[in-house]
Formats: structure tokens, C-alpha cells, sequence
């Protein structure tokens, strides 16, 4: 006997502990059937589950299922990410609590104490990963520090070397001032600031004009080397060639025109600081500009500046030049300006642009043969949007710094002798060998301290995680995968890297499709943070309602294109979505519906039981479709329509009459049916919701050993579909469904009666109501139902060829409705009006977070969708 409610967390760690024991998320590279690949973005091993990870991680997990029920030998490879600053982050707080510092340990024992936090408290969120259910492969789980992957790291790092792919060279980087590191743009945070433009005059060279500049950055004066005007502005077209003498320095600067000075901007005059911002690294590049690095690693100012201000602080720093430079009269205007500042999403310090030697990949050779890929359509996008952004960033792509001044991390194959010269190699013997046979003596080399950036090594995940660079039987089998399940942030930094080593190293895409999925938001549409007090914690809803609801929200609002909007409200509604599926198989089992040996589905009689089972197989054929073109949200409400709609609401009603009838072969072929129903949901809904679903089956099956992560996904015969019962039983619950319509919308209440009249019912429809007049009186709440004609205040229903006339006079107050309606009607069309002239407002469509705007644009369209069903109601009231 079905437990009175289904308990998640009673079945849900019972359940995982049985599936992991049994093996049955593992591949087999020796099996002849199809194989299929999801590589799992390895998360960090800092990491905890947050809402987006439930999000990829639970349709990773829907496409795993499935496929593995269709027959496929499917391998998710699960893994982490050694998350280079992260970790190093956590570990050296954890030792500053303790009093100790890194540079005191060290490196060696600094990365001992990392490995061994690593072993203690690494990897939390892939236990965290088992409650959200998923079925990884996990004892081929992967690390990215692990030793086959460096040594995949080495080789690639080595050979790109070789083919001059990968040099060194000195250039601007975002430099961390706390953490001493570059760091990639993913890690850079953009912070709306409120600061001022500093408008500064310079002199120019032998004359008594001057030039006035416009920035926010005062203190990077010091190391300007030029001024850049537009070459067609007019103000300035005088001084290009001329130069202007540097305020406080002395440095004589060229006045440069460059497009990238715009009049309408500030002053229309820029100075040029290439050290030190990437545009004007670029534009110093385009006229041969001297280069002077004004800081030091801590962002403080350097031996290149005047003597008073070596040493100084950054922000100190601009204080006191901007104090000097209004006693000069350099200073002529301050104006408030706001404008994004770069800060590290870490460290949370303002981060420096600062000319460097560090290492570089090739970007721009590597992503053509990738941006070819996706052009000729080995590998595609879904949605298909995505591949124009993956375009622009591909064309537009620059030189990759893959070097990090970090300890933990893979630490760069490359070892420098006292001359300069640089030996790259595999190992240190490889390197010294070299080393020797270009008559350097091998003692005298020491290995770059420095480490690779985590996206590197991420780089390389398809394929070093089967193996490579040895050619093992699953990399022979498993690549390239089949999807990507990924979110759009990381579509550059970490996609559109791996396409391009795995190309240059595979031979082949790593993918066939990437697809994209939204952000999860708030109910409001609003970004989650902490910040915002907003953060849902997915461990909390499954604690409250259990894993499959979580999973099953989420599916149902993956829509192609549109964020997830996250409400507990939704969570707890699809909780009540299984325990209305566990109340029918208890319904069921009470009327003794049990699994009947060799049960033929195509061989029932009743009509209503052909039409359920007809139901069935179109179910599965729909989430064929939906699950083939990635619309997991259409495979949800296909699942949800029929399960709680179609069964439950539908075909348990029309049963009922037949379970306390007398007819005994049409009650045993009914409850036959019902049991073999349920069981076919429960086989449908497993890779949706896997827990619920699997314990659901075990009672309908009555053996707890026999579970559906063995089994295959049903397949059904095409004849089980009957035409003629889709159409008698569809008709019917149009009858139905209409009369309910008309109630709601005339305001009648639930328990009155209201007689019913047949004017017409043509074709098969006047036999069909006579199988099912007692249905239809009983479920719409209608007496009658005989042939005649309508009376004064009835109103009409049409459903196919049948036309129906219910008798409202003495049921509703006509004026009183009428006025009920026309209020309604009025407070709609002003609701309307409020959303239409806020949509129409071009202030509010620039500024407003789009989330708003889409939440607006949804108010409208109910509200115009509630009005026209109101005017219906208006009319049908007016033709009484």
C-alpha cells in the first residue's frame, strides 16, 4: 500500500545511495550501442550549488536520462575546476585566521596546505550535485590538477610553443594590486562609480596656447606620451604634429589624430597614457608612443615618476597631484562625472591596466578553424541567436595572456637561463637537456614561477579527461560529445576555447551542439544577490519540497531565449503536481488497479480507456520532439497537461462510473488500463523527475529492486493511437469544458444546476451524447439535455457539430452581471492604458532593467487577454 503522501526526503537519499551502488549511471567503452557525451562543466572546487548550477546541472541530467533510456551508452564526465585564484584565496584566509602568511610558508608547503584543504573541504558541491540527482559517471571523475590532466596541460603548453601559438611578450594586462595577478576579463567587474572629470590644460610647445584634456584619471599623467585629437575636429586640427609640455614633469608629448578621440566627449582632447589603459595602449601602438609603466605591483606610483611622489598610493597620489595642479592653474574644471570602474570580482580592489611580460596564445590563428565550425554548421547554437554573439566575439577575438602570478595552478613548462633565453619542455630534464646543448649550464636555470590560467587547462576538458594525449578507447569513443550545456557568460572564455583546442588537437569539434540556457532571476525578473537580499538556495527548496519539484520548476521555465524567474510559489506548485499523480496511484490501488500479467494495451475495448492509452503513446511522442530540438520546457507542460489534466482530471472522472458499474469485463480492462497508465507516466517523467518517479514505480511494480534506471524509455505502436476515441473523447471534454467556461464567466455558482437543451447533433454527436449524457450532466453540472428549443436568457455552446442552449434565467442577475462585467472591464482597460503609456515612455524602455520591461510587456498581454474574455461575457449577456 502507497504511503499516505510521498515523502522526498525519506526516498531521496535511499534512492541515490541504490542507483550509485548499482552502477547504473556508468558507461561502458565496450558496448555496441550508440555512444553519447556530456561533458560536465567542472565546477569549482570552491563551489557550493547555487541556483544556476541547479539549472544546467538538472538538464544536463534530463539529456543523460533520456538518452541512456533510448538506448544510448551515455557518459556525463563529471570533474572540478582547481579554480586557480579561488582556491588560492580561501586557503591563504584560512591560514591568515591562523596567523601564518603564504610567503612565510613558502610555496612548496603553501601548496601542501592547499591540496591538503583540497582533501578535507574541496568538492563539496559534487555531493551537493548527488541530492540535485544527478547521474554522473562519477568514479571517472576528473580533476583539473589531477596528473593525467597536467599532464595533457604540459603537452599542449609545449607543442602551441613549438608552433609559435604560445610567446611571451610584453603588454597591458588587468592587474590585480591585492592579489598580484593578472586576471582574465571574466574576472573583472565593472562598478558603477561616482567620480568627476578632471578638465587639465596643458602647454603647447613654443606658443602661449594651450590644450585642455579631459579625465578621470589624474595620476596617470605622469606617464602620458601623448595627446590624441580627432583628425577632422576643428578645434584641433592646428596642433596635430605640435607638443605639448606635461604639467609637473616636463616631458615634451606629441598631439597625435587618432579617431578614437571623440569631439562630442569631454574636452575633444585626450591625453594618451599607453601604459596604462588598453585604449591607449592601442592608440600609442598606432603612432609609436613611448611606453612608461608609472606603477608598481601594489599600485603604488614608481622610480619613473618625479621623486616626490615615488612611493605614493594610487588614490593618495591623485589627491596630492590634483592640490599641485590647481596651484599651477593646470587644473581648470571639475565636472561630476559617473562612469564604470573595473574592480576585481574577488578582491574587490580597483584594477589596474599595467604593462607586464607574461605569456600569450595565439587566439586569432586558433579561432578561425573554430569560427568555421560553427560557420559550416558542424557545431550549432541553441538557440540559434547565440551564434551571431559568438561570431562577433570570435572575429574580434585578441591575443590570449595565459599566465596568472599565482602558486596554485599549473605552473608554466618554462625554465629562464641568465641570458634570456627561455627552454620549454615537458619536464625539467627536457629543459636542462636543451639547455646543455646550446652550452648553458643547466644549473643556472630557474622555472618560471608563474602559473597558467584556469581556462587554459578548462580548455582541454573534452578530450584530457578521456585520456589524451594517450590514445585511450574512450577518447576513441566519446569524442567528440554530442551537447554543451552552458550558460552564456562563459560562451568566449570557456567554449568557444575548448572548439578551438579541441580542433587544433583533436582534429574535430569537441560538440555538435552547444546549447545556452538563461539566467535564473528572482520572481521579479531581478538578477540574484546577495547584495539584494534575493538569493534563493536550491539545498533549501529541495529541504522543503523535495529535489524533483526543484527540478521539474526549473524545466518547465528553461523556455529558449527568456530568463527563469525562481518563486518558491512555483516550486511548491509543482510539489503539488506530484503529490496529485501519488493521490491517483493511491485512488488507483484503492479500487484495486493493479499491473495485470501481459497486459495488452492495443486490445482494450472501451472507448474512454482506447482514448487514455491513445494519450500515452502521443505523450511520448511529443517528448520525442521536445527533447530532439532542446525545448525542455515544452517536454514539462506536456508531462504536466497530460499527467495532471489528461488522467487525473479527465480520464479518473470518466472512469468512476465504470469502477461502480456492473459491467465486470469493462471495470477489469478499466482498471487494467489505470495501472498500466500509471507506470507509463512514472517511465515518462523518470528523467524528469527521478526520485518521485522511481518510487512511484517501485509500488506500482511491488519490488523495490526493480528500478527505471535500468530500464529503457517506453516505445509504443503506432496503433495504439485510435482516431476515432481522440475524437468521441475530445468532443466530450469540449462539452464539458465550455459549460464549466460559461459558469465561471456568467458567475454561476458551483453547485447549481442549470438545464441544458439540445438544438443540434449532427454527424457521430448525437450518439456520442447518449453514451455520455450522464458524464456530461454530472462533471458540468447540467439536468436535461434532451432535444428543444432555447428560451428567453439562454445561452449558446457549439462544439463541433453539436449546439447546446443552457437556460441562466432565474440562475443569474443579468443587470447585476452586466455591471459586474462592465467594472471589470474598465478597471482592465485602465491597468491597460497605465502599461501601454509606461511601454510607450522611449526613457523608460532605454533605462529600465529588461527584466522590467518583459514583466511589463506580460501585465499587457493579460490584461488584453482578461478584457476580451470579459467583452465575450458582455456580448453573450446582451444576445440574453
Amino acid at each position: 500500500m502507497l504511503e499516505k503522501t510521498y515523502q522526498p526526503k525519506e526516498v531521496e537519499s535511499r534512492i541515490y545511495a541504490e542507483w550509485e551502488k548499482s552502477g547504473g549511471f556508468a558507461s561502458d567503452v565496450s558496448s555496441n550501442q550508440q555512444p553519447y557525451t556530456i561533458m560536465m562543466p567542472p565546477p569549482n572546487v570552491t563551489g557550493s550549488l547555487h541556483m544556476g548550477h541547479a539549472l544546467t546541472f538538472t538538464l544536463q541530467d534530463i539529456l543523460i536520462r533520456w538518452n541512456r533510456g533510448s538506448g544510448r551508452d551515455a557518459l556525463w564526465q563529471p570533474g572540478m575546476d582547481h579554480a586557480g585564484i579561488a582556491t588560492q584565496m580561501v586557503v591563504e584566509r584560512k591560514l591568515e585566521a591562523e596567523g601564518v602568511k603564504r610567503v612565510d610558508l613558502g610555496r612548496e608547503k603553501f601548496l601542501e596546505k592547499v591540496w591538503e584543504w583540497k582533501g578535507e573541504s574541496g568538492g563539496t558541491i559534487n555531493q551537493q550535485l548527488r541530492r540535485l540527482g544527478a547521474s554522473a559517471d562519477w568514479p571517472r571523475e576528473r580533476f583539473t590538477m589531477d596528473e593525467g590532466l597536467n599532464k595533457a596541460v604540459r603537452k599542449v603548453f609545449v607543442e602551441l610553443y613549438r608552433q609559435g601559438l604560445i610567446y611571451r611578450d610584453k603588454r597591458l594586462v588587468n592587474w590585480d594590486p591585492k592579489f598580484h595577478t593578472a586576471i582574465s576579463d571574466l574576472e573583472v567587474e565593472q562598478k558603477e562609480v561616482k567620480g568627476n572629470l578632471w578638465h587639465l590644460r596643458y602647454p603647447i610647445e613654443g606658443s602661449d596656447e594651450t590644450i585642455t584634456v579631459a579625465t578621470t584619471r589624474p595620476e596617470t599623467m605622469l606617464g602620458d606620451t601623448g595627446i590624441a585629437v580627432h583628425p577632422e575636429d576643428e578645434r584641433f586640427k592646428h596642433l596635430i604634429g605640435k607638443k605639448a609640455i606635461l604639467p609637473l614633469v616636463g616631458r615634451l608629448i606629441p598631439i597625435v589624430g587618432d579617431e578614437y578621440s571623440d569631439p562630442e566627449k569631454g574636452t575633444g582632447a585626450v591625453k594618451i597614457t599607453p601604459a596604462h589603459d588598453f585604449n591607449d595602449f592601442d592608440v600609442g601602438k598606432r603612432h609609436s608612443l613611448e611606453v612608461i609603466n608609472i606603477l608598481d605591483k601594489n599600485a603604488h606610483l614608481n622610480e619613473n615618476v618625479p621623486a616626490e611622489f615615488q612611493g605614493m598610493e594610487r588614490f593618495a597620489a591623485r589627491k596630492k597631484i590634483l592640490e599641485i595642479l590647481d596651484e599651477q592653474g593646470v587644473l581648470v574644471d571639475t565636472v561630476a562625472h559617473t562612469h564604470q570602474v573595473p574592480h576585481g570580482d574577488r578582491s574587490g580592489v580597483v584594477i589596474e591596466p599595467w604593462l607586464t611580460d607574461q605569456w600569450y596564445c595565439d587566439a586569432v590563428t586558433l579561432a578561425k578553424p573554430a569560427l568555421e565550425a560553427v560557420e559550416t554548421g558542424k557545431t550549432k547554437f541553441v538557440p540559434e541567436q547565440w551564434t551571431s554573439t559568438y561570431y562577433q566575439w570570435m572575429r574580434n577575438i585578441q591575443p590570449w595572456c595565459i599566465s596568472r602570478q599565482l602558486w596554485w595552478g599549473h605552473q608554466i613548462p618554462a625554465w629562464f637561463a641568465p641570458d634570456g633565453s627561455i627552454f620549454v619542455a615537458e619536464d625539467e630534464e627536457a629543459a636542462k637537456a636543451e639547455a646543455k646543448s646550446k652550452g648553458i649550464d643547466p644549473a643556472t636555470l630557474t622555472r618560471d614561477a608563474d602559473v597558467l590560467d584556469t581556462w587554459f587547462s578548462s580548455a582541454l576538458w573534452p578530450f584530457s579527461t578521456l585520456g589524451w594525449p594517450e590514445k585511450t578507447p574512450h577518447l576513441d569513443r566519446y569524442y567528440p560529445g554530442d551537447v554543451l550545456v552552458t550558460g552564456f557568460d562563459i560562451i568566449f572564455f570557456w567554449v568557444a576555447r575548448m572548439m578551438m583546442m579541441g580542433i587544433h588537437f583533436m582534429g574535430d569539434v569537441p560538440f555538435h551542439t552547444i546549447y545556452i540556457h538563461a539566467l535564473v532571476r528572482d520572481e521579479k525578473g531581478q538578477k540574484m544577490s546577495k547584495s539584494k537580499g534575493n538569493v534563493i538556495d536550491p539545498l533549501d527548496l529541495i529541504d522543503q519540497y523535495g529535489c524533483d519539484a526543484l527540478r521539474f520548476t526549473l524545466t518547465a521555465m528553461a523556455a529558449p531565449g527568456r530568463d527563469v524567474k525562481m518563486s518558491t510559489q512555483r516550486v511548491e506548485g509543482y510539489r503539488n503536481f506530484a503529490t496529485k499523480i501519488w493521490n491517483a496511484a493511491r485512488y488507483a490501488e484503492m479500487n484495486e488497479c493493479a499491473r495485470v500479467a501481459g497486459f495488452d494495451p492495443a486490445s482494450v475495448k472501451g472507448t474512454v480507456n482506447r482514448w487514455i492509452i491513445g494519450e500515452i503513446a502521443a505523450l511520448k511522442d511529443k517528448l520525442d520532439t521536445a527533447m530532439g530540438a532542446y525545448r525542455f520546457n515544452d517536454a514539462a507542460n506536456h508531462l504536466y497537461s497530460t499527467a495532471w489534466g489528461t488522467f487525473c482530471d479527465w480520464y479518473l472522472e470518466f472512469t468512476k462510473p465504470i469502477l461502480n458499474g456492473t459491467d465486470e469485463a469493462l471495470k477489469a480492462e478499466t482498471r487494467a488500463t489505470t495501472a498500466w497508465v500509471l507506470e507509463q507516466l512514472a517511465r515518462q517523467l523518470y528523467p524528469f523527475m527521478p526520485f518521485f518517479a522511481e518510487e512511484l514505480w517501485a509500488n506500482l511494480s511491488g519490488n523495490a529492486s526493480d528500478r527505471l534506471l535500468n530500464q529503457q524509455l517506453p516505445v509504443y505502436a503506432a496503433d495504439l493511437k485510435d482516431a476515432e476515441a481522440a475524437a468521441e473523447i475530445d468532443w466530450l471534454i469540449g462539452v464539458i469544458s465550455q459549460i464549466r467556461g460559461l459558469r465561471s464567466e456568467m458567475n454561476v455558482s458551483p453547485g447549481t444546476e442549470v438545464a441544458a437543451v439540445v438544438g443540434e447533433a449532427g454527424g457521430n454527436t448525437g450518439a456520442w451524447l447518449a453514451n455520455h449524457g450522464d458524464l456530461i450532466r454530472r462533471m458540468a453540472r447540467v439536468t436535461g439535455l434532451g432535444a428543444g428549443q432555447p428560451g428567453k436568457g439562454a445561452v449558446q455552446v457549439v462544439q463541433g457539430e453539436t449546439v447546446l442552449f443552457l437556460d441562466l434565467s432565474g440562475v443569474v442577475d443579468i443587470a447585476a452581471e452586466k455591471a459586474r462585467i462592465s467594472k471589470e472591464i474598465a478597471k482592465q482597460e485602465g491597468e491597460k492604458m497605465k502599461v501601454e503609456k509606461k511601454l510607450g515612455n522611449a526613457d523608460f524602455i532605454a533605462k529600465a532593467d529588461p527584466a522590467v520591461i518583459e514583466e511589463n510587456r506580460e501585465r499587457l498581454a493579460d490584461a488584453e487577454a482578461l478584457i476580451a474574455k470579459l467583452k465575450a461575457a458582455e456580448a453573450r449577456l446582451a444576445a440574453m
